[in-house]
């Protein structure tokens, strides 16, 4: 299985890398020479695999075509158009699990195909990238940019977590603060990057407690990954799940609307991982022992000012992220598009008088790759629902569900919850598990009786558990591997998700068939 950049984990990869060599490994004596980074071999093995995915939908187009009949389709056939869609779809999804290919480039490139088999208009390729969502998540990170260059974040993080006096109030302050990071940086890895330099120096600080070192090692990645959930930018699987229900006819969410049903899911999920964390990794002497980490020994070991008054960056910042927020969630109030809201803010973060970082800069530390991916995706989603080929594989694929009567929405429930949370074992990047997912979910959906929002929400929250390998986010990748400090093992992974996954499922399923119902989004037709 390999190792991938995705689309919600690729922002923010640069940032733990410069404060790893600032601060862990001595820099490299000036003589020696730079290394070059290795060209992608072409070998037979690679060749093999695309010739593989290329023999394969030629194969998928001729059988689809053969059995479904004319371009116009009769009853339940599926037109050929959607018999097209569905060839090029399983070919990504193949080469998404299985080929080096980077996972932007096999999305762009169906996404083309589809152009150039006449499935879809050019302009609907073109009109992703003008979507509305990808200025929103665009304007967001040279917001966040702006918050990063001020060392705010940093900060406030250092400052709230001093003030803990026992392991167990350490962990869930630092869950607190992750938590409230969902919702000044739009990534995952982005965030992970912000939080390093706050876990190397508490790591340091307490490096003669080294198990709840490893506690703090897994509360870190595991909070940021559950937490996304409670921002609408929080990962770009939300905006695509929002895209696909837009365009299936269903009224999308909003950032307030997502705020709503997805912050008290975040706020539980992630204390209850947090609390499991220090029950499987440390002992009760290791949770009785008190703590004393001070603002002076975490200064020792981080390279931001964390004392003294804050600087005027560092108000105006703070001030910026306040007023977007508050307009994002008092839309109906004013009537200014969430995106409108956020170019606004990346103006003023990037102005020359008030703001905190130049535009090119920030400009520069924009994820491009994960934009262009989620246009990509759009596009795909776009092009199932459009012709067809979604409803008729959700037919196919969960149809027999039906026949269950009235445990049929029941058990629909719990099969997409549990496939989305199962799912980043084949698929690891999230905005990709919501293109495959969320057209199959939301065509079915209605048939069954269940209100196609309400289980594409679900299935969105459930797909932010992702702990159980390495390689399946970058967060657990980033915090697996930071110079200087020992953190986990992949088999404390595999320890952690043995728990934490049964735990997760269960919790979506309570919100999503009592508690979400009660705070107006129905499950049940």
């Amino acid at each position: 299985m390999k190792s991938t950049d995705t689309a919600e984990t690729r922002a923010g990869t640069a940032a733990p890398s410069r404060f790893r060599h600032a601060t862990a490994a001595p820099a490299a004596p000036e003589s020696a020479p730079a290394a070059r980074p290795r060209p992608m071999r072409w070998n037979r093995h690679r060749i093999s695999g695309l010739l593989t995915a290329a023999l394969l939908a030629v194969f998928l187009t001729w059988c689809a075509v053969s059995a479904f009949g004319p371009a116009t389709g009769a009853g339940n056939a599926l037109p050929a158009h959607g018999a097209l869609t569905l060839a090029v779809f399983a070919v990504a999804i193949w080469l998404w699990i299985f080929s080096p290919v980077g996972d932007t480039y096999v999305a762009l490139g169906a996404a083309l195909v589809l152009v150039l088999m006449g499935v879809l208009p050019e302009d609907v390729l073109f009109a992703s990238l003008g979507e509305d969502t990808i200025w929103l998540l665009l304007a967001a990170f040279v917001i966040a940019a702006g918050i990063t260059a001020t060392g705010l974040a940093t900060r406030a993080a250092a400052y709230i977590v001093a003030g803990a006096r026992s392991p167990r109030q350490l962990v869930h302050l630092t869950t607190g603060v992750l938590v409230a990071t969902a919702f000044a940086v739009p990534s995952t890895s982005g965030r992970a990057a912000l939080a390093i330099p706050v876990f190397i120096a508490l790591a340091r600080a307490l490096h003669e407690r080294r198990r709840v070192v490893l506690a703090l090692s897994l509360v870190f990645p595991s909070v940021i990954l559950l937490s996304a959930v409670a921002s609408y930018l929080g990962a770009g699987a939300h905006l695509i799940t929002s895209q696909i229900l837009t365009a299936s006819g269903y009224e999308g969410f909003s950032f307030a609307g997502w705020l709503l049903y997805g912050l008290p899911l975040a706020f539980v999920s992630s204390h209850l991982c947090a609390e499991l964390v220090l029950r499987l990794f440390t002992r009760p002497a290791d949770r009785r022992l008190p703590l004393a980490v001070g603002i002076g020994q975490l200064q020792e070991h981080s390279p931001v000012p964390l004392s003294g008054p804050l600087t005027v960056a560092q108000s105006r910042a703070a001030l910026l992220v306040c007023g977007v927020v508050v307009l994002w969630c008092t839309e109906p109030l004013h009537h200014l598009h969430p995106a409108i809201v956020a170019l606004l803010g990346s103006l003023l973060v990037a102005s020359p008088g008030f703001g905190s970082v130049p535009l090119a800069k920030a400009l520069k530390a924009v994820p491009w790759s994960m934009l262009i991916f989620m246009a990509a995706t759009l596009t795909l989603g776009t092009a199932l629902v459009g012709t067809g080929a979604a409803a008729w594989l959700a037919r196919s694929v969960l149809g027999p569900v039906d026949s269950l009567g009235a445990a049929a929405p029941w058990l629909f429930t719990v099969l997409v919850v549990s496939m989305s949370a199962a799912a980043h074992l084949v698929i690891q990047s999230r905005s990709a598990r919501s293109a495959v997912l969320i057209p199959l979910v939301v065509s079915l959906a209605p048939g069954l009786g269940v209100n196609a929002v309400a289980i594409a929400f679900a299935s969105t929250a459930a797909a932010g558990f992702c702990h159980t390998l390495t390689s399946s986010a970058k967060p657990v990748n980033l915090f697996s591997d930071i110079e200087g400090v020992t953190t986990y093992e992949p088999a404390d992974l595999l320890r952690l998700s043995a728990v934490l996954g049964p735990v997760m499922v269960a919790l979506v399923l309570v919100f999503a068939l009592w508690i979400w119902p009660a705070m107006g989004l129905p499950l049940f037709l």
